[in-house]
């Protein structure tokens, strides 16, 4: 059944509302010629990496690519410590399952993942491997093998909320108000645990771990009992010299309130 009456009267409105959000983004860029606004009404927009979808009243989320981006990622070839290599595939899937609200669309992006890091030389049973680990790590080996909508909505769920190691830290800070920001406090020494650092180079554990058992920590010596982390220093990059990335403002206020007392 059509009635005219109220569809003018919700076409007036939607006018309306779109009329108010233009102007308001208008008021905006205004305030600061450096600041550009560019915006679209569509059932399907793009926000930076994320594709948001209209369909049917519900909002369907992916990852959006640029046309222009290529798959360049750090080559496994690249003379880097393993552990950086080991966190590329799991942090590609972590991006994938929060993004994507689609068992459909984490799939086909598990495919893309694949194939850049393929293309980048990474061994196909390395990325088995890993892959692996990040279902096995979060209980989400039904979605990979069956790809169920609904084991994956929880898994979506449950890492879209779950928060960073960096929230974590936050979040301990502000709800003890004696607590002192975590860059002032002093670390407890563990002396049965040493982590020397070293110039990068990948054959230089091996040597120094026959070292250590040889000469250090051979039977019966003090040292035996000591546990070595060798933590590898990488080259200084311009990003280093000139990107420093600025505290969280909750941390600037506790420092703030620290000095005033």
């Amino acid at each position: 059944m059509f009635f005219p009456e109220y569809t003018d009267d919700l076409f007036m409105t939607t006018n309306q509302a779109i009329d108010e959000i233009n102007q308001i983004l208008e008021a905006l860029q205004k305030k600061d010629i450096n600041i550009q606004i560019k915006y679209t009404i569509d059932t399907s927009v793009n926000d930076l990496n994320v594709n948001i979808m209209n369909q049917n009243g519900q909002l369907i989320t992916s990852i959006f690519h640029k046309p222009t981006t290529e798959p360049h990622i750090l080559p496994y070839t690249s003379d880097h410590p393993r552990h950086i290599h080991r966190n590329i595939p799991y942090a590609a899937l972590l991006r994938a399952a929060r993004i994507c609200s689609n068992v459909d669309n984490f799939n086909s992006e598990i495919v893309r993942i694949e194939m850049s890091l393929l293309l980048n030389h990474y061994p196909p049973n390395y990325l088995s491997k890993h892959f692996d680990r990040f279902l096995r790590l979060n209980n989400a080996i039904n979605v990979f093998n069956t790809l169920d909508p609904h084991a994956y909505k929880d898994l979506h769920h449950k890492l879209l909320y779950q928060p960073t190691r960096n929230e974590k830290q936050r979040q301990g800070m502000l709800q003890d108000p004696v607590r002192s920001p975590a860059v002032l406090q002093t670390k407890i020494w563990d002396t049965s645990v040493m982590y020397p650092r070293y110039i990068f180079d990948s054959g230089f554990p091996k040597l120094f771990g026959k070292w250590w058992k040889k000469y250090y920590a051979f039977p019966g010596s003090p040292a035996e009992t000591v546990k070595m982390r060798l933590v590898a220093n990488t080259n200084d990059t311009l990003a280093k010299f000139f990107i420093h990335k600025k505290p969280p403002k909750e941390l600037l206020i506790k420092m703030e309130e620290l000095k005033e007392q």
